[in-house]
């Protein structure tokens, strides 16, 4: 019978139902040594809070995160909260012993992860960060491929993740499910909360970062806060482009908006290599474009790869549905417990860890000097 995990989830938005969904269904899909508990749900709303709980079957609620913490009956801690909360909650999480998982980004700063990598690591708990989209099979699929050298030497990386959810005028800042338009909840805008992704996804898969030069842009300057009810200046960035060497000699290009009218969460990216290039679409996320340039040449073509074959063929396959049947984004999240309970059982880190998702966090960084200073700046 497998060992139970009894997780403290602090929050209940997007991403707290996400990770609750994760939690709920990996042990009917995954073999594993352990078995998450949802043992508490935590939120200021006590009425929210209980909804959340009844809905995902939390066996009990608490209004206080300290209280959750200091909780006996709690092993992980999975922190689902505004950006500017993460550090507080971790160090505490980090102190108390308990195991934690961090929604992206890390912090709010470089400085801020420092300090949290340190303490995880003086507390010797299991952590990881929420990059999901390392776990969609067909990015797992990059990976692999890059791996066994079938791209070649590294030429070009580019990525992009638009949306168009911010436009109007209208829109306040702060507060409930607005946060990501407050600075001070979400220390950037589509920097900590897109880039983020795109830039750890090509880290994962292309190496580190050695400088960059960007670009950012605040369309509208100020909007009402939904807590004080005064219009005040907007201190996030609506839109960012940068351009980035890699460690391995290749370029970067990325960019990312949430002013880009028709566009819901259009997340790709592509890599050209010596020998092929490969491609990725969110909107087509079991599927990886494929190029290889030793192809005869009357057939030679992108191909359309349909992640969904087992016999360790396709990552993570083995554990859904039969071939050609595809999963989705929610599976990245299962998959990302999965791995996390494989690493218990194994005592290896599950990535990203806290120390390998600061790498992203310092690139943020990067990027926002180098937009303010119009300078190239090193990572």
């Amino acid at each position: 019978m497998a060992t139970p995990l009894n997780i403290g989830m602090i929050g209940y938005g997007f991403m707290g139902r996400a990770h609750s969904n994760g939690y709920r269904k990996v042990n009917n899909f995954f073999e594993t040594k352990y078995r998450p508990v949802l043992k508490a749900a935590c939120a200021r709303s006590a009425d929210k809070i209980k909804g959340f709980a009844d809905t995902w079957g939390y066996e009990s609620i608490e209004t206080d995160w300290r209280k959750l913490i200091e909780r006996k009956d709690i092993d992980a801690i999975d922190v689902c909260v505004p950006n500017n909360l993460h550090k507080e909650i971790c160090l505490a999480a980090a102190a108390a012993g308990k195991m934690i998982l961090c929604e992206k980004p890390l912090s709010m700063n470089t400085e801020e992860g420092e300090i949290m990598c340190q303490a995880v690591e003086k507390a010797g708990v299991a952590n990881t960060v929420w990059y999901n989209y390392r776990r969609v099979p067909a990015v797992t699929m990059a990976k692999k491929l890059i791996e066994e050298g079938r791209l070649g030497r590294i030429f070009h990386y580019r990525a992009n993740f638009l949306q168009d959810w911010t436009i109007s005028t209208d829109l306040p800042q702060g507060g409930t499910a607005l946060w990501r338009l407050d600075v001070d909840a979400a220390g950037s805008g589509v920097t900590g909360d897109l880039l983020a992704h795109c830039i750890d996804t090509a880290i994962w898969l292309n190496g580190g970062l050695k400088d960059v030069s960007a670009m950012t842009e605040t369309f509208i300057k100020e909007r009402k806060h939904q807590l004080t009810g005064k219009v005040e200046k907007v201190g996030i960035d609506d839109a960012c482009a940068f351009l980035c060497h890699f460690n391995n000699g290749s370029l970067g290009l990325f960019e990312s908006t949430r002013y880009a009218r028709g566009h819901k969460a259009l997340y790709t990216f592509e890599i050209n290599g010596e020998k092929a290039s490969i491609k990725w679409d969110l909107h087509d996320l079991h599927r990886l474009e494929y190029f290889d340039h030793k192809d005869e040449g009357k057939l030679r073509a992108w191909r359309s790869i349909h992640v969904t074959d087992h016999g360790g063929e396709h990552p993570y396959m083995d554990h859904w549905w039969v071939p050609g049947l595809q999963i989705g984004y929610e599976h990245s999240f299962v998959h990302h417990v999965a791995d996390f309970l494989k690493s218990l059982e194994t005592n290896t880190p599950c990535e990203p860890t806290f120390r390998t998702a600061l790498e992203t966090q310092k690139v943020c960084d990067a990027v926002l000097a180098s937009a303010k200073d119009g300078k190239w700046t090193k990572v």
